[in-house]
This record gives structure tokens, C-alpha cells and sequence, in this order.
């Protein structure tokens, strides 16, 4: 028995649908994302699915050759947790213009050198840019296959072709359509329909897929937070497009590891891997300027040492300013509220800007001693000891607590001769630092003290 046609509302952040509109949504909360669709009918509770699978015994299932094949890339290789595994599904996000189609054009241009057959379909650029594109990467090879469409169904067929290749990349999700499907192309409903059709297909045959995903402007990929959960591994390429690197995050992986990155860099012949990053992001950094900080970080499992600035100025405005570049203000926020009462400052009368050099985003907790030790470097306009590195997480009482990776951060400090190192657990490198009144009588011990009621 067909069920009738009937009319919902579907959330276009978090892909929720609820029967009547609401100016916010019941699930995720965002305000004014319902959208009126139309569900299309469906089969009754009780009546059996046509040609649905039947269960077995799964110790009886075929066993499937699920080993990954190379990349070309060892970086990527490493990232993904040995390379492209067959029929697997891979979603890679990012912003416009950060170099998604160029990463994966090179890697399509790689696996199709090795012998193997790709397919890359394009639903934003025309066969003729594909091939300029191809042909200034130098990844012009026969069997490196291309097509120029919106259609979804293109995809399906070639995913479910008798003679399948091993890796099709679709891009980008949100400009492909399914006709059964309501909407325009990059709706909810299309992309969740265009998604699972291509998800479904690959799954049935031995080709890895990779999907492109746009983002919204709050920085997460675009379409239903469900699109994350169809496939087996989310990358997000990420950067500053006005820099030359790039980072490639793993936010889920079910074949490796998901806290793995990888730091490349944008060039004429496309994104080449930065083999050592470890000072990639310290650029030409001047040690003998005040408000400026360096921070052994660790992103994924890697351990580098970034620059983290800070400028605190006097403020002519009834509020001062707070400002934050790659890291969360209310981060900042907090940091500047346990050091006006921790260390009694005033800080009520100065504007405080604080970024990370080079562009970088990082959420590292290791990285809150480096930001107070920069304004206050900042504050009294006296530069840090040269070489010193600093990483500790700042509680609410003034106290600084380890972070994860600790000799990791102290070996990685160690072979690039930074010292003194100042952190909750230093030993053989610098001083053990319990609290912040203890940061700033190492850094600042023989300064005398700005007036608090100047403000700086």
C-alpha cells in the first residue's frame, strides 16, 4: 500500500524535518532554516521492500580486498591511513578558491600515471578549463577520463558501469542534481538525494568516490550535517587563499587515523607537500620585537612551532577593542579576564589584538600560555628571552595545567635548539611553571611595574 503525498519542513543546517514551520528549528536551533518540501510516496509499514537484500550470516559474506592503494602523494597517503580504499566514499571540503579541484586534479592526474582508470566529473568547470588546468599541472594522461555535466545520474552510471573505475571524483556535490528529487541544485534535498544515489553506487562496486563540498560562511560544509555521516572520510582543506599554504585537516576517517594533517604549499605546478613544517609558519619573525611569541603547538600528531602576535595599545574608545585572528575570541576574552585578576592589571583602558602568524587556525589549548606571555610582552613593551617557546593550558584560577603531547612538544623544542622552554612540565629545558604570577616574574623579573591605574 502506497502512502500519499504530503508536505514538511526541513532544516537546511542540520537536515531536520518537522510538520508544521517554525521560525526556529526543533533540533539544531538555528533561526529561519525551514524550508517547505515535498515528500515524495513512499511504501507502507507493513508492505515488504521489492528487492531488498535479504540477512545472512555475516562470518559467511565474501571477504572483500579492502587494502588501499597509493595516492602518489605520501603525505596524503599518510593522512588517509594508507591511501584510497576501494569502494570507499571520501568528502573533501573547503572554501572557494582554496585549492580543492587543484588537489584532486593532481591526484587524479597521479593515480591515472600508475595505470589505473579515473573519472573526474565536473559540475563547475567545462571540459576545455579541465584540460588547461590539466595540462599547466602536467597531469595529462590517457587514462584519466573527464566529464562536463550537472546531472547526477552521470555519476551513477559510471560508478555502476561494468567496467568501473577505480576512482571517480565528483565536484562539487552541490552543483549535481537527481531528477526525483525536489528542489534546486545545493538544496537540502538535492544534495542529501545527489549524495546518497552516488554513496549507494560506489558502495556496490570496487571504486573510491570523492565528493567536493562547499562551506557555509560559518565554516562548516554546506548541506545537512547527515552528508558527514554517509561517507567514510571527511578532509577539509583549509588556509588563507592570499597565502601560499594550505592545511588538510582529517575530521573522520573509519580507515585511519583522525588526527592527522597535512601542510602543503601553493604553487605554479600546483599544491606540493611542505616535508618539515616545524618552523614552515615562523616566516621572518624579529625575536627582538615586543608582543610577539612562539608556541610549539601539535596539530593532529605533527608538532610545529608557530608565532603568536599581540598588540596591546591605549584606547580613546568608551570600550575597548578585543580582536582575535586564528584563534576564538572568547578565548581571548577569558585569557585577558585571568590576567587582569590573576596578575592585578588594568587592562580596561587598552585595545588588545592578538593573531597567529601566518594565517594559521589552530585550537591547540597548548597555545593560551603562549597568548598571555604575548601581551604581556605587549603590555610592557619588552620583547620575550630570545629562543624561549612556551605551551600550557591557562585554567580560570591563574593555574597552568600539561597538555597533551608534552614530550612531543619538549623533543621537537630540543632538536630545533629553542630554550628556555616554559610550560607546566619543562625538566631538562627551562623552569616548571605552576601558575601565571610565575610567568611573568620569569619573563619580566627585573621590570619595574607599569602604574595599573594608567592602563599601560
Amino acid at each position: 500500500m502506497v502512502t500519499k503525498t504530503k508536505r514538511v519542513f526541513q532544516c537546511s543546517s542540520c537536515g531536520g524535518i518537522s510538520p508544521t514551520w517554525h521560525g526556529q528549528c526543533p533540533r539544531c536551533g538555528a533561526w529561519n532554516t525551514l524550508a517547505e518540501r515535498v515528500t515524495a510516496p513512499g511504501r507502507s509499514a507493513g508492505a515488504p521492500a521489492i528487492g531488498a537484500a535479504a540477512p545472512m550470516p555475516l562470518c559467511r559474506h565474501p571477504v572483500a580486498d579492502f587494502r588501499p592503494w597509493t595516492t602518489g602523494i605520501s603525505g596524503l597517503d599518510r593522512v588517509l591511513g594508507g591511501g584510497l580504499t576501494p569502494g570507499g566514499a571520501v568528502l573533501l571540503g573547503g572554501e572557494p578558491g582554496i585549492g580543492k579541484s587543484t588537489l584532486l586534479l593532481q591526484l587524479a592526474g597521479f593515480a591515472a600515471a600508475a595505470g589505473r582508470r579515473v573519472v573526474y566529473i565536473s559540475g563547475e568547470e567545462s571540459l576545455p578549463q579541465l584540460r588547461a588546468r590539466a595540462e599547466r599541472l602536467g597531469v595529462l594522461e590517457e587514462s584519466l577520463l573527464a566529464a562536463s555535466t550537472t546531472d547526477a545520474a552521470a555519476a551513477v552510471d559510471v560508478l555502476s558501469a561494468a567496467e568501473t573505475p577505480e576512482l571517480v571524483i565528483v565536484d562539487s556535490v552541490q552543483t549535481m542534481h537527481v531528477a526525483e528529487a525536489e528542489g534546486a541544485a545545493g538544496s537540502v534535498g538535492q544534495v542529501r538525494a545527489v549524495a546518497a544515489a552516488c554513496v549507494e553506487a560506489a558502495k556496490r562496486g570496487q571504486a573510491c568516490l570523492i565528493l567536493v563540498g562547499h562551506v557555509t560562511k560559518d565554516g562548516q560544509i554546506a548541506g545537512p550535517k547527515l552528508l558527514e555521516h554517509m561517507v567514510d572520510t571527511v578532509l577539509y582543506l583549509e588556509g588563507e587563499r592570499r597565502h601560499l599554504f594550505r592545511i588538510l585537516r582529517v575530521l573522520k576517517n573509519r580507515y585511519g587515523p583522525t588526527d592527522e594533517l597535512l601542510v602543503m604549499e601553493m604553487r605554479g605546478a600546483g599544491l606540493l607537500e611542505v616535508p618539515d613544517p616545524s618552523t614552515f609558519f615562523l616566516g621572518d619573525r624579529d625575536p627582538a620585537t615586543s608582543g610577539s611569541a612562539v608556541v610549539m603547538a601539535v596539530e593532529g600528531r605533527r608538532p610545529f612551532a608557530v608565532e603568536v602576535q599581540a598588540l596591546a595599545a591605549k584606547s580613546y574608545l568608551a570600550m575597548p577593542r578585543r580582536a582575535a585572528l586564528g584563534l576564538d575570541v572568547g578565548r581571548l576574552h577569558l585569557l585577558l579576564a585571568v590576567l587582569e585578576k590573576r596578575l592585578r592589571l588594568n587592562l580596561g583602558q587598552t585595545d588588545i589584538y592578538v593573531k597567529i602568524g601566518g594565517g594559521l587556525k589552530i585550537q591547540d589549548p597548548g597555545l593560551d600560555l603562549g597568548i598571555a606571555a604575548a601581551v604581556l610582552s605587549s603590555f610592557y613593551d619588552r620583547p620575550l628571552p630570545a629562543g624561549a617557546v612556551l605551551w600550557g593550558e591557562v585554567d580560570l584560577s591563574g593555574r597552568i595545567r600539561p597538555v597533551s603531547g608534552h614530550e612531543t612538544r619538549l623533543k621537537q623544542a630540543e632538536r630545533l635548539g629553542y630554550g628556555p622552554v616554559l610550560c607546566p612540565a619543562a625538566g631538562r629545558l627551562g623552569p616548571k611553571l605552576a601558575n601565571l604570577s610565575e610567568l611573568a616574574r620569569a619573563l619580566f623579573s627585573g621590570k619595574r611595574e607599569k602604574d595599573d591605574a594608567s592602563g599601560g
